[in-house]
């Protein structure tokens, strides 16, 4: 993580969870605030980077206040605002249901309206989030050849199965398939280098994956410019790949893929991503618990 001056003092209404896992000691974590009315972009900047997670909520009412459970949902990293979250988007969906009990909830993000299903599980409340419509094309032979040299990765390292590309499902990621489990666990790269890359071509991600099966997938997410060297858990990248293996074909138009993040890191996640014929959004579950 990037150096952070000495923080202020948090607000006591700031509440912590983590995401895609229901074990407090697992998942990505992420910072709260169910009320953030009288908030500026300065406080909730200042209270992100004084949480120092990945991505922290923050929920205000939405502009229709007529309906229920609906609210404008903004996210906020370490470094700067950040347009879709998913695992906060879970997060705050699971907070909210266990104050305002299971069932269907709609967030307005700067990315758009995502829908949201919170419902109970043995384990505790799980939330299903359809993401925006995503978006999947060619990256440019050239940034990715400088993406691989920030990673120190070779070309011929990559799963020619899986080209790159980049994906959207409310944020930018590029996607990069490792050949074996060894390369995606072998994570050393240059932060900066990166950084530069990702600031010039809009990019919130790098997802690495490594295919275990079909419809099982490793991932790492590199996320530099949220101040954050890896994310455990990327709800946001999860949706993006799941409309890339649609594209390209890796799965049926009818799919439900698993994917492990987080235990390079030691906080193991878990994220389950719904594919729907006819339905262009991309549905990622996971589970939520207060840490």
């Amino acid at each position: 993580m990037t150096q952070q001056t000495t923080p202020p003092a948090l607000p006591s209404d700031v509440l912590h969870y983590t995401a895609f896992s229901t074990d407090p000691g697992g998942g990505n974590r992420a910072g709260v605030v169910l009320d953030a009315s009288a908030l500026d972009d300065g406080d909730m900047m200042a209270i992100a980077a004084g949480l120092g997670y990945s991505e922290s909520a923050f929920v205000t009412p939405a502009p229709d206040a007529d309906r229920e459970r609906a609210f404008r949902l903004r996210f906020f990293s370490p470094e700067a605002e950040v347009d879709f979250c998913g695992h906060a988007t879970v997060a705050t969906a699971v907070a909210l249901g266990e104050r305002l009990g299971a069932g269907d909830y709609d967030f307005l993000t700067n990315a758009g309206h995502v829908p949201i299903t919170v419902t109970a599980s043995p384990a505790g409340l799980k939330a299903t989030l359809t993401s925006v419509p995503p978006r999947v094309h060619d990256a440019d032979p050239q940034d990715v050849a400088e993406a691989l040299a920030a990673l120190g990765w070779r070309e011929g390292e990559l799963d020619a199965a899986l080209p790159p590309r980049i994906a959207y499902a409310g944020v930018r990621h590029l996607v990069l398939a490792a050949a074996t489990r060894e390369r995606l666990a072998d994570l050393d790269y240059d932060f900066d280098r990166l950084l530069a890359l990702m600031r010039a071509l809009d990019l919130t991600t790098v997802q690495l994956v490594w295919r275990e099966s079909p419809t099982v997938f490793h991932v790492r997410d590199p996320f530099p410019v949220g101040g954050v060297v890896e994310d455990a858990a990327t709800g946001a990248a999860a949706a993006a790949f799941g409309a890339y293996a649609r594209e390209l074909g890796l799965v049926p138009a009818q799919a439900a893929l698993t994917l492990h993040q987080g235990h390079d890191l030691g906080s193991p996640s878990l994220l389950e991503v719904e594919l729907r014929d006819g339905q262009p959004g991309v549905r990622v579950t996971g589970a939520a618990v207060r840490v």
